[in-house]
């Protein structure tokens, strides 16, 4: 596929494995970027094995638009590869643990000397400075710390996790933006710099009013289930032959949402006609709420919804996104070819530019160092002799 994307000429080299440093380069990739992944010899990125289900396909994601490279980066040889191709290469991509890349020679310091303009993209539990920097870390960590886990899942419980991994990809997010900023600040400065993106601190982000609200007032979020305290009506209701999601927290709209109940009244209700009184008597509301849909079917229930036009819709899995017109008109979902499958449909890129689209260009490689001949001769010049001895020695 021919690339329009905004990053069109960017070269990324990807250095990280599993989520966070993978993730920044499928969005760099996914804008245009030209994402070189450099995988250890034999085994590849673990990713490769990650996901559900008898085939693992996660890596098709996460892999997409990217080429891959071995090179053995705990040996002279291999690190020597490495340094090679990020000497003018944009963008580096390393999620390891802080110190990893400095012990291989391939720290800002060393780069900058060699490619003053690259950007390096570091992503760690903890950032790259401070008391817990050298700890090990993951998403979860990064979540917990961050404030995430202590909020999420029922009160009686102990905490919950969400069904993804929200704390790697969202230092990974923060990473790319952060990415993308240092691009535009090299146009004026002629310099790349570090971008430092830490798990923990990516989901503090996120935190809304957690940290003001306890300085201010003493006040410690606590875990609340399905809902948002003292934000009402908001939650998931019973139907008939399923469960449904409804947001009519607004004023105007839980007016709307009181006629398509046959209960005008409850809108003038003092227990319910504002947001405080709303959130004061959320359980009891509620419970009417979930009274009156428990005697519809879900088709009933969002077609009142859309008539009153109230925020609201169904709980989706992959089922309903594949058959899901909105999806198909949008083309939330894209079909990458597949080695094995045909056809994989998986999310397609985002942010829409209507410009510069991003796109699945290529497939995620199929096997490590899938592109060494092309990306090596390419890059570095090197030749079939070069690469064959280079693969003898298990450099690559």
């Amino acid at each position: 596929m021919e690339n329009n994307g905004a990053l069109k000429g960017v070269k990324v080299v990807e250095l990280g494995q599993l989520i966070a440093g993978p993730f920044c380069g499928q969005l760099l990739g996914d804008m245009g970027a030209d994402v070189v992944k450099i995988e250890p010899p034999g085994s590849g990125d673990p990713m490769r094995q990650w996901g559900n289900g008898e085939h693992k396909l996660w890596w098709q994601v996460i892999g997409r638009n990217k080429r891959s490279v071995t090179a053995n980066l705990r040996v002279a040889q291999g690190q020597e590869l490495a340094r090679r191709l990020l000497a003018d290469a944009d963008i580096m991509i390393e999620n390891f643990k802080p110190g990893t890349v400095e012990k291989w020679g391939l720290g800002p310091e060393a780069l900058h000397a060699i490619n003053p303009r690259l950007i390096i993209v570091r992503m760690s539990g903890y950032g790259q400075t401070g008391p817990y920097s050298s700890r090990a870390g993951f998403g979860g960590i990064g979540e917990a710390m961050g404030g995430w886990r202590a909020i999420v899942g029922d009160p009686d419980r102990a905490p919950s996790r969400m069904g993804v991994s929200i704390g790697d990809t969202l230092a990974a997010t923060y990473g790319c933006m952060g990415a993308l900023a240092a691009l535009r600040a090299r146009d004026e400065t002629g310099r790349g710099q570090v971008v430092d993106s830490a798990l923990y601190e990516a989901v503090l982000q996120v935190m809304e009013s957690l940290v003001p609200e306890y300085d201010a007032m003493g006040l410690v979020r606590q875990r609340s289930g399905s809902i948002l305290p003292g934000i009402a009506p908001s939650n998931v209701y019973r139907c008939r032959d399923g469960e449904y999601m409804i947001g009519g927290n607004g004023d105007a709209i839980f007016t709307r949402l009181a006629e398509a109940m046959g209960r005008p009244e409850l809108a003038a209700d003092p227990r319910y006609a504002t947001h405080v009184a709303r959130g004061e008597h959320q359980a009891e509301l509620d419970a009417l709420i979930e009274g009156w849909t428990q005697t519809l079917s879900v088709d009933e229930l969002e077609a009142l919804m859309i008539a009153q036009s109230v925020p609201a819709g169904r709980i989706f899995t992959g089922k309903e996104m594949l058959a899901d017109p909105h999806f198909q008109a949008r083309e939330a979902l894209v079909a990458v070819d597949h080695p094995h499958f045909g056809k994989v449909r998986m999310q397609a890129p985002m942010p829409k530019l209507s410009d510069t689209p991003s796109a699945v260009r290529r497939r995620a490689p199929d096997r490590p160092g899938e592109h060494n001949a092309e990306v090596y001769g390419e890059r570095l010049g090197l030749d079939a002799d070069a690469l064959n001895a280079l693969a003898a020695q298990g450099i690559i």
